[in-house]
């Protein structure tokens, strides 16, 4: 039951709470602080998941047990590095990245915390990569690239994820304009409506949303 002083629809997420928590539940080590770090050093939009949405990645993937992951968007590897911790010694870590910069940081970032051998940076376009794949199996993919193709995404996903695997969506909310009339904000809403459809599925609400779902 919710606390009778308390008010509908107000915020105790403060940034004195956040930083408190983040440090307690999500610290960096050395490899994670220097790619989290890495898009203010080299002028890259600092757009990846935040410190604790980042743990919650690792958390997810060591519930389910994932060996086998895929991310689209790679920016600065910070969420790869993330996601990797997770993984079994025999694991392996997939994540496209279309910018060549991006993809160079990356690499670099996920040498520094030891990953090289467990994250492979595919430089190129997603959609010309995911259409030719046509054998492949994940326990997981984390979709964090364009939301303009979140639709097309989505789909690919849907046939890559193995039954009882995870789908995970960064930006859910589209920055506050997923209900805008706007081709981006069209694809973002198929992306949802068609996980719904194909997944169980909930968004969580993080600062930009994520979804998760489950494959049926």
């Amino acid at each position: 039951m919710a606390d009778a002083n308390s008010r509908a629809g107000e915020r105790y997420d403060t940034p004195e709470i956040i930083a408190y928590l983040n440090h307690l539940h999500a610290s960096h080590d050395e490899g994670l602080a220097s790619a989290f770090e890495a898009p203010d050093r080299h002028g890259m939009p600092a757009i990846q998941v935040g410190m604790s949405e980042g743990k919650l990645l690792t958390l997810l993937l060591r519930m389910i047990g994932a060996k086998y992951v895929l991310e689209i968007g790679t920016l600065a590897g910070y969420s790869a590095i993330r996601m990797a911790q997770a993984l079994p010694a025999d694991g392996h870590l997939t994540t496209l990245e279309l910018d060549h910069r991006h993809a160079i940081v990356a690499k670099h970032n996920i040498q520094q915390a030891g990953f090289a051998n467990e994250i492979s940076v595919v430089e190129g376009s997603a959609l010309q990569w995911l259409e030719i794949q046509t054998s492949l199996s994940f326990d997981t993919v984390f979709i964090d690239a364009d939301k303009g193709n979140y639709d097309k995404y989505l789909r690919y996903a849907a046939n890559l994820i193995r039954p009882g695997g995870l789908l995970l969506v960064d930006n859910a909310y589209l920055f506050g304009r997923l209900l805008e009339d706007s081709e981006e904000a069209a694809a973002v809403r198929r992306c949802h409506e068609e996980a719904a459809q194909a997944f169980d599925t909930v968004c969580i609400p993080t600062p930009d949303g994520l979804l998760l779902g489950i494959k049926r």
